[in-house]
C-alpha cells in the first residue's frame, strides 16, 4: 500500500477563464490515467440548480443535490453558457457555497479509485487551497484577446452567436471578480509554474507541461 501512495500523482492547475486549462487538464488526465475534475463546473452546476429551482434556502437545497452529483453530470452542455458563468462568479463568492463545494473537490482529489494513478484538478484556488500538497502546480493564462477568441469559437460550436466585444467584456468582468473576491481569489501561488499559452495550441501546451512533469517524475 505504501508503494502505491508514493506513486500517486496530483496535479493542481489555477487559471484565468478561457485560457484552455480544461483542455490541458483533460489531456493530462488521459495521458497519466488521472481522475479529473474541472472545479469550475461544480460551481456552474450549483448555479444551474439554483436558477432552475430557485430555492428559498440555497445551502440546504444544494447539500441534498451535491450528494447525488457524479462527474458525468458535469458534462452537461447547459453549463457552457455566458450568462450562467456570470451568475456562477457571483455565487462562488459566497463562503457557505465554497465550503460545500470544497468537500466535494477534496474527495475527488484524494480518494483515488482503482485504475487511476492520481488526480488532476483545475480551477481558481486549487494550488493553494484544494490540493496544496500537489506534486505539480501550474498557473495557466493567455492574453484577453486570445481567450475571447477561443471562447467565441467554443460557443459557435454549440450554435451560440455572441459578439466578440461582449465575450471580451464578460471575460474581463470575470477576471476582476475571480481575482478580487474575498474568499479563495484567483492568484498565482509562489510555487506554481506559469504557463502562458497565448501562442500555443492545445497540443503544444500539453507537451510543454508534460515535459515539466516527466522531468520531475524521473528525478
Amino acid at each position: 500500500m505504501k508503494s502505491r501512495k508514493n506513486k500517486i500523482i496530483r496535479i493542481a492547475i489555477d487559471a484565468t477563464a478561457g485560457s484552455g486549462s480544461t483542455s490541458l487538464a483533460l489531456k493530462l488526465a488521459q495521458h497519466y490515467k488521472l481522475r479529473y475534475l474541472d472545479t469550475g463546473k461544480v460551481y456552474r452546476w450549483c448555479a444551474l440548480q439554483i436558477t432552475k429551482k430557485k430555492p428559498k434556502n440555497e445551502i440546504k437545497f444544494l447539500k441534498k443535490k451535491i450528494k447525488k452529483l457524479n462527474l458525468k453530470k458535469l458534462q452537461d452542455k447547459k453549463l457552457i453558457d455566458d450568462k450562467l458563468a456570470q451568475f456562477t462568479s457571483q455565487i462562488a463568492q459566497k463562503r457557505s457555497i465554497r465550503k460545500l463545494v470544497f468537500n466535494f473537490q477534496k474527495q475527488i482529489a484524494y480518494k483515488i479509485p482503482e485504475g487511476y494513478k492520481g488526480s488532476v484538478l483545475n480551477g481558481r484556488d486549487i494550488t493553494y487551497k484544494i490540493v496544496p500538497d500537489a506534486n505539480f502546480k501550474f498557473y495557466v493564462t493567455a492574453s484577453i484577446f486570445e481567450r475571447s477568441r477561443r471562447r467565441q469559437k467554443e460557443l459557435k460550436k454549440l450554435g451560440k452567436k455572441i459578439a466578440f466585444k461582449e465575450i471580451m467584456k464578460s471575460l474581463k468582468k470575470r477576471d476582476k471578480s475571480d481575482k478580487n473576491r474575498k474568499y479563495s481569489p484567483l492568484i498565482r501561488s509562489p510555487n506554481s509554474q506559469l504557463i502562458n499559452n497565448t501562442r500555443l495550441s492545445i497540443t503544444e501546451c500539453f507537451l510543454k507541461v508534460k515535459k515539466i512533469i516527466d522531468r520531475k517524475l524521473k528525478n
